[in-house]
């Protein structure tokens, strides 16, 4: 899936972030009301729900630059998002079906981004 591909694969890619932020909200919603468990669902909301924000900024860039710019803070919040969960995995804070689905997804995701950002890279020097 190419971010700048059609607009039913930008419409798909925005419903899966925003899935995607919904379960981050869900494990954070989880987690014990435990000074660590508090910190990392702070955490979990915020990079887990900014994917989801800048990739709507992405869509909105003022430029190629300002894009693909965009494009590698969503794959950063992605992979922040990434470390977290594998925290709350190792303290087996989360044990939740959601849980689960929320590391595949963000695997998925970010090999989406890596590739969409090396294609709008490519894209922009021509």
């Amino acid at each position: 899936m190419i971010l700048e591909g059609t607009a039913v694969n930008k419409l798909e890619l925005e419903e899966r972030l925003i899935d995607f932020s919904v379960m981050a909200i869900d494990i954070s919603n989880e987690l014990p009301n435990t000074k660590a468990g508090n910190h990392l669902a702070g955490q979990l909301i915020r990079s887990g729900t900014s994917v989801a924000l800048n990739y709507g900024e992405a869509q909105s860039g003022e430029s190629r630059k300002d894009f693909v710019h965009k494009l590698k803070i969503v794959l950063k919040e992605l992979r922040e998002t990434l470390i977290c969960l594998k925290i709350i995995k190792r303290t087996q804070m989360c044990k939740s079906e959601i849980f689960q689905k929320s590391l595949i997804e963000n695997d998925e995701l970010i090999s989406i981004f890596v590739k969409s950002v090396e294609t709008a890279q490519k894209n922009m020097e021509k």
